[in-house]
């Protein structure tokens, strides 16, 4: 299924700058803090291991609770979006989470960390599939990977702002009120998230038609956009949740789903430790070394999106970072900490999987409308959330029983190589590939 060429309206270049300028800004600064605020125990662990005497396997059971509890509610989130509106949704999560990773202060036993880990992910669930959706409402399909890749810069954005903040915030206030730093930096991370809430829901517009800052023209255009580009699917993609799950090429996106997102997953709880491996000890350089990849990454993944735009292909710019990404993983823990070759191939595996999200995000709103896309989307990151929670519980065991900190990283170059796999087999012929 070929998405065909773009439909251009006059003014329509304009229109959708300013739409970018207008919505990019505030949803990418939601993205940043989510992903600080759920990546950072992986800073935090540097320091609360010790002080909670907590294992690997332990730490690994807790990671992937997160998305055990984010996998439960993406689909109710998501088909609730449609019935109450983006602004009122996403004020209930962000205010859930930001008051949930601020707890996390506060814990003393594993039982304490497993809760909160779990229940962070319950308060997050459906943020990334509602705003995937909600996109969807303002950017038709030859439009979306640039900007899909831009609001995922956040991504990247969070390593690369969050690392040294959260190394500099556990180092300056350890021993503060007798406190240690990893508790304060819960609490100085959760806070703006907040705040942010309070923000997106008296800034944003729910859907285009409800804006004020855009003229009865402009809306005009917007609509006729995306009502050229829906056109083409009529008849060609499920518009009913449960067509969804009776399109093979939905296992596909699946497969794939499950492959980025418990690597990215990895990455971000176990990137910390492979720097320490390499000798660096200091929290405030630790953090300055782990905001390299998120650099390098950027960039990677805005070259492939804008590509991937201008080619109108999406399923091998989406497959072959992957690839290089299960590549990275493979050599990272043969290493032997190795600080150079460390932090080029950690670049490399950000790269890669940052690299995918633009063109794969994608994909899954443009097989799918009406119903079977909010439904469908939020299935896609439900069941990649799975895959991230048990992947992260066997690296952690691995780890623990190999007895380096990060031999487990084999596990995820087999998936990071087998997820692309089963994505281009099942996945033939689909929407937004001009190649098919």
């Amino acid at each position: 299924m070929q998405t065909g060429s773009r439909p251009v309206h006059e003014g329509a270049e304009a229109l959708f700058r300013k739409i970018g300028w207008r919505l990019l800004p505030i949803l990418m600064l939601c993205y940043l803090l989510a992903y600080i605020d759920r990546q950072n125990v992986g800073f935090a662990k540097l320091e609360f291991m010790r002080d909670l005497g907590f294992g690997e396997a332990v730490f690994g059971l807790g990671g992937g609770l997160f998305y055990l509890g984010y996998s439960l509610f993406e689909v109710p989130s998501n088909l609730m979006l449609r019935r109450i509106g983006a602004r009122a949704t996403l004020l209930r999560i962000m205010l859930a989470w930001g008051i949930c990773a601020s707890l996390f202060a506060f814990m003393h036993t594993a039982l304490h960390y497993y809760s909160l880990r779990f229940l962070l992910g319950v308060a997050e669930a459906g943020f990334f599939p509602g705003v995937l959706l909600y996109i969807s409402f303002w950017i038709p399909p030859s439009r979306r990977a640039g900007f899909t890749a831009m609001f995922m810069a956040a991504m990247p954005l969070s390593g690369l702002i969050g690392s040294p903040v959260s190394g500099a915030i556990m180092q300056l206030t350890d021993g503060l009120w007798e406190m240690a730093g990893w508790q304060w930096m819960f609490i100085l991370e959760g806070v703006p998230s907040v705040a942010m809430a309070l923000v997106v829901y008296f800034v944003l517009a729910d859907v285009p038609a409800k804006a004020k800052w855009l003229s009865p023209a402009e809306k005009s255009v917007l609509q006729a956009e995306l009502d050229a580009e829906e056109s083409q699917k009529q008849g060609k993609v499920p518009v009913h949740f449960r067509e969804v799950l009776m399109n093979p090429r939905f296992y596909g996106l699946a497969a794939m789903s499950i492959s980025l997102l418990a690597c990215i997953a990895g990455l971000q709880l176990w990137l910390p430790s492979v720097i320490r491996a390499a000798g660096v000890n200091d929290l405030v350089h630790l953090g300055m070394y782990a905001a390299v990849p998120s650099l390098v990454a950027v960039a990677a993944q805005q070259f492939n999106a804008r590509h991937s735009d201008r080619t109108m292909e999406r399923r091998w710019h989406a497959a072959i970072p992957m690839l290089v990404a299960g590549a990275g993983f493979l050599v990272l823990p043969l290493l032997n900490g190795n600080l150079v070759a460390s932090m080029l191939v950690l670049c490399l595996v950000s790269s890669g999987l940052l690299g995918a999200t633009g063109p794969y995000w994608t994909l899954p709103s443009s097989m799918l409308a009406g119903s079977a896309a909010a439904g469908g989307i939020a299935l896609v990151t439900t069941i990649g959330g799975l895959g991230a929670f048990v992947s992260s519980s066997v690296v952690g065991s691995i780890n623990e029983w190999v007895g380096v900190g990060y031999a487990g990283l084999w596990f995820y170059s087999a998936l990071a190589i087998l997820g692309p796999v089963v994505m281009l087999a099942s996945t033939q012929r689909t929407a937004g590939g001009k190649n098919g």
